[in-house]
């Protein structure tokens, strides 16, 4: 993952629990990443999955995330090719569930509130910096031991990088 990221913002609101981002139904049917991509927010946006770009982000209000811990609802979004996920509040489940496998998060408030789908913005992690043509908000930058876990890939890679460099 690179420290910086570019994208189209893609909205939502509050409350996206993890059925709206993989629908239950595919829980137990679905195993392939790839295939899990297919059906990402699918219940809240019908043309996401033809029209989201690599490095594209996802932005919404409280609570992104909430309900059960299905771990497919955070592999959908990053095989998806989402670079990033800024939210008012997260689920701590699906928070983790994302760092697990590589997905940054960001939490802030005011770029929640501001940001319009279809805005280009770029994500800074190390700086803590969100900026538009025309805006910049800041966030808490990323810790190093989550960039680190980011950068491998998820939280197993990371694991391995660091037992096979002991």
């Amino acid at each position: 993952m690179p420290e910086i990221v570019k994208g189209r913002v893609w909205k939502y609101g509050d409350n996206i629990n993890t059925d709206v981002i993989f629908p239950g139904k595919y829980t137990y049917t679905i195993n392939d990443p790839k295939e899990m991509a297919k059906h990402a927010m699918e219940d809240a946006d019908s043309e996401f999955v033809q029209k989201v770009k690599p490095g594209d982000i996802i932005v919404a209000g409280k609570n992104f995330g909430c309900g059960s811990s299905r771990e497919q609802a955070a592999i959908c979004l990053k095989e998806a090719g989402v670079g990033a996920i800024v939210a008012k509040s997260f689920s701590r489940i699906y928070f983790r569930n994302c760092i697990n496998i590589g997905l940054p998060m960001v939490t802030s408030t005011e770029a929640s509130d501001h940001l319009k789908p279809g805005d280009t913005v770029t994500i800074d992690f190390k700086k803590g910096k969100i900026t538009t043509p025309t805006d910049t908000f800041d966030f808490p930058p990323l810790p190093e031991a989550i960039l680190g876990i980011v950068d491998a890939g998820g939280l197993i890679p990371y694991t391995r990088n660091r037992l096979g460099k002991a």
